[in-house]
């Protein structure tokens, strides 16, 4: 299956899933109704059917600690006085206070009544009743009875016993009815005995509860009305510069690296619309580049092939010219080929991890001497100066075929672009930390725009091809991917019309600190 083939697949699988997502718009809406409908049956469980059991509770803890009040105040009748009426004005229970005397008779001392009707002879009648029950439950007793008992011949029923157990209080909607709650506490304060009668009316809410059922059928219409209005406003709202995005994302699928995305509305739209644009500049320069280094690349191939085959041709056809000059002419182009070639499958495979460092001890500064040897002819035939300073012998810890193939492509580098007067220096220093080797030539230097790009793929300052005098023009990519595999410092400074100074630096051997780089194996020539 061709690319052609597998893209037509891949459109037609893309248009099928898109077909059955659900949009943005029905997906703000789905959530925002699944929200509201929890959130209305948990308002619905609080507000509804726990209503009666929060009432109650509630209820419970106003006898509970209005007891706690008046009893802090058993020690002065007089403001035990005041401390009573106040409760009783405050939560509307009747409230007595009687006091147990030497005979064991219980003797009314305050009373308030916070309703309408006094119960107070009914209290009184079954008040030994509710001393006993208060005594044998640790001094507090709790008991709900129906209310219209206390005015039928002072039947006392207890419905329902609690004991003063919180967690136990009654359940009155079971009842249909008010019912009346009493809380005992018998308390005993400086040596005297004092009983607290407390009496509140629990009333059921079934007609609270019937209209907050009412209302909560109109607020639930109103709540899904309002769920589609603001999912559909919010969705516009998200996803216009979406859809404009991605309709730039198309634009630029095609080829056009003008695209422009231009978000607005929120922080993640517009920072998402800053780096889709920052990826379309990037991918504009690697697709000039691209271009210009394919452009490069068949040049250097053309005229080597060219000249192979004139020279081939000519030897065929005209008699006396299958000379040794000629068969050299050939021998020379067709290892500049295979140099050009040879680079392009390094680079390619460092790029891709596939070529791995094999780390050794070496003298760097013997591999600096043996890699000028090659130049002699060079500088013999064609007048270059290469002058080479060495401050001492040193040693490191790498790659050496690797480091040595850095330093052919510096020098290579620096010969092709070096002046007029074909000078070119290498140096190597020691450092506090390792050594350093620079390359430097006098040619017309790079301006400060290109200096952070020069080591890029692709990149060439000399936008007009021409014929490297030596390598093949590949030679700093290489170098960079092979020091970024040594983690190794490098650079290049450099000015217009003062030449050119690129360096690296290697740790000595006694310090071996080797961190193995990864690099990204999708990374393409």
């Amino acid at each position: 299956m061709n690319n052609t083939e597998r893209t037509e697949n891949w459109g037609k699988k893309y248009r099928i899933d898109v077909k059955w997502k659900m949009g943005i718009k029905w997906k703000m809406f789905v959530l925002l109704a699944a929200f509201i409908v929890c959130a209305l049956v948990c308002i619905w469980l609080v507000q509804v059917q726990m209503l009666n059991f929060f009432y109650q509770n509630a209820k419970f803890y106003e006898l509970d600690n209005t007891a706690d009040i008046i009893v802090s105040e058993f020690g002065n009748t007089e403001n035990a006085k005041d401390t009573v009426y106040k409760q009783v004005k405050e939560h509307y229970f009747d409230i007595w206070v009687l006091e147990v005397n030497s005979k064991k008779e219980a003797e009314l001392i305050i009373k308030a009544n916070g309703s309408e009707a006094s119960y107070m002879p009914f209290i009184s009648h079954k008040i030994e009743l509710l001393y006993t029950k208060a005594v044998e439950n640790g001094g507090k007793y709790i008991a709900t009875v129906p209310k219209d008992q206390f005015a039928d011949g002072y039947v006392f029923q207890v419905l329902e016993d609690n004991f003063g157990d919180k967690d136990s209080f009654p359940d009155i909607t079971k009842y249909g009815e008010a019912v009346g709650t009493l809380y005992v506490r018998v308390e005993n304060v400086n040596d005297r005995e004092f009983i607290l009668v407390e009496y509140a009316t629990l009333t059921p809410l079934q007609t609270t509860v019937t209209t907050i059922k009412y209302q909560y059928i109109y607020v639930g219409i109103a709540l899904g009305i309002m769920a589609i209005i603001f999912s559909v406003v919010i969705s516009k709202f998200i996803t216009k510069p979406l859809v404009k995005m991605n309709d730039a994302a198309k634009e630029l699928a095609r080829g056009n690296y003008n695209a422009d995305f231009s978000g607005k509305g929120y922080r993640e739209i517009n920072e998402l619309a800053y780096t889709l644009n920052y990826a379309a500049t990037e991918l504009a320069k690697t697709d000039n580049l691209q271009k210009e280094l394919i452009s490069n690349i068949s040049h250097d191939l053309r005229t080597p092939l060219t000249m192979i085959k004139g020279y081939s041709e000519v030897m065929r056809d005209i008699p006396g010219e299958n000379t040794p000059e000629n068969v050299q002419v050939i021998i020379d182009e067709t290892t500049r080929l295979s140099e050009l070639v040879n680079d392009m499958l390094d680079l390619s495979k460092i790029q891709s991890g596939a070529r791995k460092p094999s780390f050794e001890e070496f003298c760097i500064t013997d591999t600096v001497r043996d890699t000028l040897l090659r130049y002699e002819k060079l500088v013999r035939q064609d007048g270059y100066s290469i002058d080479l300073e060495i401050d001492k012998d040193v040693n490191v810890f790498a790659d050496r075929g690797m480091i040595l193939q850095v330093i052919y492509n510096l020098i290579n580098n620096a010969i092709n672009y070096t002046g007029s007067d074909k000078y070119v220096k290498v140096e190597q220093i020691s450092t506090e930390t390792g050594v350093r080797i620079s390359v430097t030539d006098t040619g017309e230097g790079i301006a400060p725009q290109d200096i952070d790009q020069i080591w890029e793929r692709y990149y060439r300052v000399d936008k007009v091809h021409k014929r490297a005098t030596v390598g093949t023009g590949l030679g700093l990519s290489i170098v960079k991917g092979i020091l970024e595999i040594h983690n190794a410092a490098y650079g290049v400074e450099s000015a217009l019309g003062q030449g050119s100074t690129f360096w690296f630096e290697l740790e000595l051997a006694h310090m071996p600190e080797i961190i193995n780089a990864e690099y990204d194996v999708n990374e393409e020539l």
